[in-house]
């Protein structure tokens, strides 16, 4: 053998490195092409741009609705990112990805529902003499009024009237 090609020593006769591109030949994994590069990118800024030119214009005027079209494109480029730039389907690494991803999505949906669900409760149940406009003023109980200190209290509460 000459010195310029000499085998590993550690490696069988027929196997050959890398060749510097970060996979065996026998790696059948998906990988993106430019034109799969470009399609995502191109649908990502779509997904990107419609939604904001939807809150910029006001184009619909209740929140709740606005909120759940946003989540809808917002699920839209998930998926596209997932196809396009991360390669994911249920063939790759015997399903285990697409295992993955499906604990993943429950996970985000318990969060994002869960949390969907208190912030409305708590808006809906909130007592309407709650807002600051609808707060009684503070006033000094009759028990307290002879108290050091509580003169303060109920001359800055006369002159808030």
């Amino acid at each position: 053998m000459s010195r310029g090609h000499q085998e590993h020593p550690a490696r069988p006769m027929g196997q050959h490195d890398d060749h510097g591109h970060g996979h065996g030949h026998g790696d059948h994994a998906a990988h993106g092409t430019m034109k799969d590069y470009v399609t995502g990118f191109v649908l990502a800024v779509i997904l990107t741009a419609i939604p904001f030119w939807m809150v910029m214009n006001k184009t619909i005027s209740s929140s709740s609705t606005l909120g759940i079209v946003l989540l809808a494109f917002a699920a839209v480029q998930i998926v596209v990112h997932i196809k396009y730039f991360l390669h994911m389907n249920g063939k790759s690494e015997g399903g285990w990805n697409m295992l993955a991803m499906i604990f993943t999505v429950v996970i985000v949906v318990i969060a994002l529902s869960g949390s969907l669900w208190v912030m409305y409760h708590l808006n809906h149940n909130m007592m309407p003499t709650m807002s600051p406009e609808n707060m009684p003023t503070e006033t000094v109980p009759q028990s307290m009024q002879g108290m050091p200190g509580m003169q303060d209290m109920q001359h800055g509460a006369a002159q808030s009237k």
